[in-house]
């Protein structure tokens, strides 16, 4: 995955490629960037990349290689995301602001009735919103809340942190080729655009085929804060699985089509994903829980955007 991500980059500084070559290394850096993400930083910053410490950090550090920040991708993600997952208000990957209506809970607008056109094109924005603003909102918010996973940080230092790391990205992808390299600079900026919309893109859409679909629940807490199931059970309401007897698909996903056997165990690494599902569903079955499962990725696509098309209908008016 980082040969994916960073070989093409490599070769664009030192190769006189024609433009051709340069939109297709662009394009492979973006799937590379995915990648990496996917297979990587996922799994170290859950703490099971590997059974060293050590070895998590620093493969979870390639976080910031995506435009990311650590802190700020284990409390959206780790404490947020699998703690209330599907939880309305408190899941953040719920959160699209106006533009996107997610949920029978969001406020519906007029413009949502085109949301399942419109989405794809928002869904490749999402690394690039990393680099620019994202990171900062989340920093101030989560600092505020006094949210972390772990040990809460030194606010100074993850401040000190996201600002180094992201002038460290920036010089690397955009300064020092433009500078240094043999390169005129509004070709920097569009294959930087094109390979963070691929590498969006991918990560949106897998991430939207694990919760965002027809056959999962998302929920709101009763009166008094609480859900009606224990946590482990509330992943089984929630969660979805695509693809698990598809090898390219588990291999280049890193095992995020299954989201079950990951909300479930996600300290354990996913190349344990295809035993551990067989178990769950066997269990689900023996205590007559659900288990939500797409066969192939392309009917997840196309539950999706079915979903996006029904939360885009003008609710009806209730007495």
């Amino acid at each position: 995955m980082f040969s994916l991500y960073l070989t093409p980059y490599f070769l664009l500084l030192t190769l006189d490629v024609p433009g051709w070559a340069q939109l297709l290394f662009t394009i492979i850096m973006g799937v590379g960037m995915a990648g990496v993400g996917m297979n990587v930083m996922h799994d170290a910053n859950h703490g099971s990349y590997s059974s060293k410490k050590w070895i998590n950090k620093i493969m979870g550090s390639s976080m910031y290689i995506l435009a990311g920040n650590v802190y700020n991708w284990q409390v959206q993600h780790n404490v947020l995301h699998h703690t209330y997952t599907n939880i309305q208000g408190h899941d953040e990957d719920l959160e699209a602001g106006r533009v996107l209506r997610f949920s029978q809970h969001s406020k519906w607008h007029r413009f949502h009735k085109f949301q399942h056109y419109y989405s794809v094109l928002l869904y490749g924005l999402l690394t690039f919103n990393w680099v620019l603003t994202t990171d900062f909102f989340q920093t101030k918010r989560y600092l505020a809340r006094k949210l972390s996973y772990g040990e809460f940080p030194n606010p100074v230092k993850q401040w000190s942190i996201l600002v180094i790391t992201k002038i460290i990205y920036i010089s690397l992808w955009i300064v020092i080729p433009i500078l240094f390299f043999n390169i005129v600079w509004w070709k920097i900026l569009i294959g930087f655009f094109i390979m963070h919309y691929v590498a969006g893109l991918i990560l949106s859409i897998v991430f939207q085929l694990a919760h965002v679909v027809g056959d999962t629940e998302i929920m709101m807490p009763d009166e008094s804060g609480t859900m009606k199931n224990t946590w482990a059970i509330h992943q089984l309401f929630t969660t979805t699985n695509f693809a698990t007897k598809n090898k390219i698909v588990n291999w280049y996903t890193g095992g995020l089509n299954h989201q079950v056997a990951h909300h479930i165990f996600p300290n354990i690494c996913h190349i344990h994903y295809n035993n551990i599902t067989e178990i769950i569903k066997n269990t689900t079955k023996e205590f007559d829980l659900p288990y939500k499962e797409y066969e192939t990725t392309r009917k997840a696509i196309i539950a999706h955007f079915k979903h996006l098309r029904e939360m885009g209908v003008k609710p009806a008016v209730t007495a």
